[in-house]
């Protein structure tokens, strides 16, 4: 990781304190580094706090790129973009530079690093405040260096920040469990200060900025990436169970279930990024990636179209009526044609909407009037279901039952094999039940829910690794289903080696940095 591609820069100020959302969405930064005088005030630390978000929200089309593209629900018509979907990707292509996210652990190192030092110069900066940006850089660092894992598997683990251009950082790989493990880690040490609030004072602080809640959420995904069930059970538990007043909360209604993306920062959310044309005339890039227009970047599937078909017809079979938008199917998807709403003609291509949408009434054309859509990073519905997996993984069949109705009801479908766990005769039809068939519905339900939320390759992913790959052959069947835009037995080939399911590095930081090796897949010249 040479130190050319290690310059990352923020934006330094400590005038003002960074209360409002214009604030905090209008922090750009400046070309200087983050050096060891800089650190004076609270003000310097919350600035370098609010350029750790600016730099997550820089990481959006990478976040769903790496997290759509393998995953068979999407296809990109843009050529660069066919190299990662089709498992063809080399070192040299942009899709590979993860540097934006490495800015963002960069600024949370130095958050980690400094702030406790300005306590000595601000003697305003108590412990709780302190601890408070403490949990917020543990989470920034910890959620990034998860992301890593899970497309690289193995990268280089940085917990210092960087300040010099003199400071080596020739620095080798770390293996995906220490990686995992550091991200455990700093949640826990989050939590462990007891400073990681529930609310902010500005209520779209709450749902904008790291709260236990996110701590709590990321550590439930680290644990089941890990397949560690009980805790990440507890960890989904103590969302699920809260009773704060102010806790994230699932939105039972289906009627309301747009809202989460055409307004944002509902209650649902448990964090999201958050972007404002209103306050500070800023949008972002990431809703044009699904563009209306011949040339957009990512369209459905044909598997993903006719499983969205296929949702919609059951809704219509269980007498829910088209008025507007329907389910999370129409709330989610659009179909430009007039007249189509119901019956998906062929000659129908249904676009991702719910992040370009404005309202069930714009269904025949209307759009936002700008793109300045949030990008949730958890919400409490992928929760529900990452609680489900690992009961399923635990043998408790009727609790990952309950919860995956949970999820079919609130999208207006009936229970999952018409089973009522709350009905007589439940268990015998849960004891018919076995584990792949779960296993197969939480992992549709995910598809449907999260669409176009950066999480469907994953999913896929944790399903082919768990038990010591033995679903191998199932994950690589669904890749290959999902795929249109190569030959099938190039991917059934290619899938047969596991360095082949991650990304290579950057072949930029491998000529700069001369302790940094490759992934064994690309390194062998395949």
């Amino acid at each position: 990781m040479g130190k050319m591609y290690f310059l990352f820069f923020i934006f330094l100020s400590s005038f003002f304190v960074l209360s409002s959302c214009n604030d905090w969405l209008d922090v750009k930064p400046n070309n200087e580094q983050v050096t060891d005088d800089y650190w004076q005030s609270k003000e310097d630390v919350e600035a370098v706090i609010a350029s750790g978000y600016y730099y997550m929200r820089t990481c959006v089309p990478n976040y769903i790129k790496w997290g759509e593209l393998r995953g068979g629900t999407f296809y990109s018509s843009n050529a660069a973009d066919n190299k990662l979907q089709d498992f063809n990707l080399t070192p040299e292509y942009a899709l590979c530079d993860y540097s934006s996210v490495y800015k963002v652990i960069n600024m949370a190192n130095s958050v980690i690093n400094y702030a406790p030092s300005v306590k000595d110069r601000d003697n305003t900066y108590y412990d709780a405040v302190m601890n408070s940006h403490l949990c917020e850089a543990y989470f920034q660092r910890a959620y990034n260096y998860l992301i890593l894992a899970k497309n690289y598997k193995e990268v280089p683990l940085i917990l210092k920040a960087y300040v010099d251009d003199n400071e080596s950082f020739d620095i080798a790989k770390t293996t995906e469990d220490s990686i995992v493990m550091q991200v455990k880690q700093d949640c826990l040490t989050a939590l462990g200060t007891g400073a990681a609030k529930g609310t902010y004072e500005v209520d779209w602080q709450t749902k904008g900025r790291v709260t236990k809640w996110a701590l709590y959420a990321l550590m439930a995904d680290a644990c089941l990436w890990s397949e560690d069930y009980d805790e990440c059970i507890k960890y989904c538990d103590l969302i699920l169970n809260a009773t704060d007043n102010f806790r994230p909360a699932f939105m039972k209604n289906t009627n309301d279930w747009y809202n989460i993306f055409s307004a944002g920062n509902t209650n649902e959310s448990i964090f999201e990024l958050n972007w404002s044309y209103a306050l500070n005339q800023e949008t972002n890039n990431f809703a044009s990636l699904w563009s209306q227009s011949s040339g957009s970047r990512l369209r459905f599937t044909n598997v993903a179209t006719e499983k969205l078909k296929a949702e919609t017809q059951e809704l219509i079979d269980n007498g829910m009526v088209a008025d507007g938008r329907m389910g999370r199917m129409l709330l989610s998807t659009y179909v430009p044609e007039s007249g189509t709403l119901i019956g998906w003609s062929t000659s129908n291509t249904p676009y991702m909407w719910k992040y370009n949408g404005t309202d069930v009434q714009d269904i025949t054309g209307g759009v936002r009037a700008y793109q300045d859509a949030n990008f949730i990073i958890y919400r409490v519905a992928e929760i529900i279901l990452i609680k489900a997996q690992a009961e399923i993984m635990k043998g408790n069949y009727r609790e990952a039952v309950e919860l995956i109705n949970r999820i079919r009801n609130r999208a207006g479908l009936g229970y999952f094999n018409d089973i009522d766990t709350n009905a007589e005769g439940a268990d015998i039809q849960i004891s018919q039940l076995d584990e792949f068939t779960l296993l197969e519905e939480v992992l549709n339900q995910k598809q449907m829910e999260l669409v176009g939320e950066g999480k469907r390759w994953y999913d896929l992913l944790w399903f082919g690794r768990i038990g010591n790959n033995k679903y191998r052959q199932q994950f690589i069947d669904a890749v290959v289903e999902g795929n249109q835009t190569t030959n099938q037995s190039w991917v059934q080939s290619v899938l047969q080696d596991k360095n082949a399911w991650y990304m290579p590095l950057p072949q930029a930081d491998i000529e700069h940095n001369s302790l940094l090796v490759q992934n064994p897949y690309y390194a062998s010249g395949n």
